[in-house]
C-alpha cells in the first residue's frame, strides 16, 4: 500500500511581537479533510513533527461560526485518527522515499517552527528532487520555506502557490501583532504567490506541487493529488 506523510507542526503557541502568547495548534478541517481522502482512495497516512511531538487542536477549528457546520466532523476525525496512528513519527528518522507525497497542513504553527525547521527542509529537497507530490494548505505553505541549499536559495523560488492570504490574516484578527505574514514572506522570497476570494476554495498546482489558500481549500488539494498520483 502506498503511503503518505502528513507533517504537523510542534508549536502550541505563536509569540506576537509585543510578547504575548497567541494558542495555536492544528486546524481541524486542513488535516482531517485530505487524511480522508486519502485513506478513501486506498493510501496509508503516517504523521510526523519536529520530535515527534503532538500539536494540540486549535480550538478556533472546533467553533462553528468560525470554522463552519462541518467543523465538528472534522474535528472528530482528526482526533480519531491521530489516536488511532499513535506516536508521531518524528521527522530527523524520516526517510522520503517511503512515501509517494508529503503534506503539510496548517494552523498557525508552521509560522513558529516549520518554516525553519532543518529535517523538514531536507524531506522537501528530497522529495521534490525525486517528483514526489508535495502538498501544503493555509499556513502550511510557511513550511515550504524550510528548504533551502547551502548558499541560503530557497528550492521553490520563482513557483506558483496559494496560502493564507494577508486579507484573511487580517479579516482572521491575527495580522496586527504578526511577526511576519505568509503571503507576503512567500512574495519577498521569490514564489509567485496567487490568491482567490477570502476564506473561498482556491487551489494551485505548479508540476508536482499542490497548495490551496485556505481551510475550505484541503480537500480539493487532496483530490487533486489523488488525481496526479493516479
Amino acid at each position: 500500500m502506498s503511503r503518505i506523510l502528513i507533517v504537523m507542526s510542534a508549536a502550541g503557541v505563536w509569540e506576537r511581537t509585543d510578547g504575548s502568547a497567541y494558542p495555536t495548534g492544528y486546524w481541524a478541517e486542513e488535516l482531517a479533510a485530505p487524511h480522508e481522502k486519502f485513506v478513501q482512495a486506498g493510501y496509508a497516512v503516517d504523521f510526523a513533527s519536529p520530535g515527534g511531538a503532538l500539536q494540540p487542536l486549535d480550538r478556533h477549528s472546533a467553533d462553528p461560526e468560525i470554522a463552519g457546520a462541518d467543523c465538528a466532523h472534522y474535528v472528530a476525525h482528526a482526533e480519531k485518527a491521530l489516536r488511532e496512528f499513535g506516536p508521531l513519527l518524528k521527522l530527523n528518522e524520516v526517510d522520503i522515499g517511503d512515501y509517494v507525497a508529503i503534506v503539510l497542513p496548517g494552523g498557525h504553527g508552521p509560522v513558529v517552527d516549520l518554516y525553519q525547521d532543518a529535517d523538514l527542509g531536507r524531506l522537501l529537497t528530497a522529495a521534490d528532487a525525486a517528483g514526489k507530490l508535495i502538498g501544503a494548505v493555509c499556513h502550511g505553505p510557511a513550511g515550504l520555506l524550510s528548504a533551502v541549499d547551502t548558499e541560503g536559495r530557497w528550492l521553490f523560488a520563482g513557483r506558483r502557490m496559494a496560502a493564507f492570504t494577508d486579507e484573511e490574516e487580517r479579516l482572521f484578527g491575527t495580522a496586527e501583532g504578526a511577526p511576519w505574514l505568509l503571503a507576503t514572506r512567500l512574495r519577498e522570497l521569490g514564489a509567485v504567490h496567487v490568491g482567490g476570494p477570502a476564506y473561498r476554495q482556491f487551489n494551485v498546482r505548479d508540476r508536482n506541487l499542490f497548495t490551496g489558500q485556505n481551510p475550505a481549500s484541503s480537500a480539493r488539494m487532496a483530490e487533486d493529488m489523488i488525481a496526479a498520483l493516479g
